[in-house]
């Protein structure tokens, strides 16, 4: 099983993308590591005390959304019965075997979801 040159063009272009974003992001952070560099330098040529800066200012960590665990379940759940409904509606076979009750997981873990937003909620009130 080979590949073709087209492939190989896409592979090559979606690298190319993450390696200039790496690229970019290193040299903004540079760029901005020699302004704060030279502007030290300038403030102990005139003998003004400056406090020590981070590098990368810290990142406050947001709370969770209570709500992330029922979004993803309907997400799963809908996703399960529209599979399952596309796979009953061309009649996909597999050896004569239905191929709709393969989704039935992914259905199940979004109904399992939703339960646990629902009996989580129903606990922390």
């Amino acid at each position: 099983m080979g590949h073709s040159l087209g492939d190989g063009i896409i592979v090559l272009a979606l690298v190319s993308a993450v390696v200039a974003y790496w690229y970019f992001r290193h040299v903004e952070r540079s760029r901005r590591l020699q302004i704060v560099h030279q502007e030290r330098l300038a403030a102990m040529e005139k003998d003004v005390p400056l406090p020590e800066l981070p590098l990368d200012p810290p990142r406050a960590p947001r709370a969770p959304d209570p709500h992330a665990v029922l979004i993803h379940g309907i997400v799963w759940v809908a996703f399960g019965l529209g599979g399952m409904l596309a796979a009953h509606l061309v009649d996909a076979q597999w050896n004569g075997r239905a191929l709709w009750p393969l989704l039935l997981p992914l259905f199940f873990l979004g109904v399992g979801l939703v339960l646990y937003y629902a009996l989580a909620s129903n606990r922390a009130r």
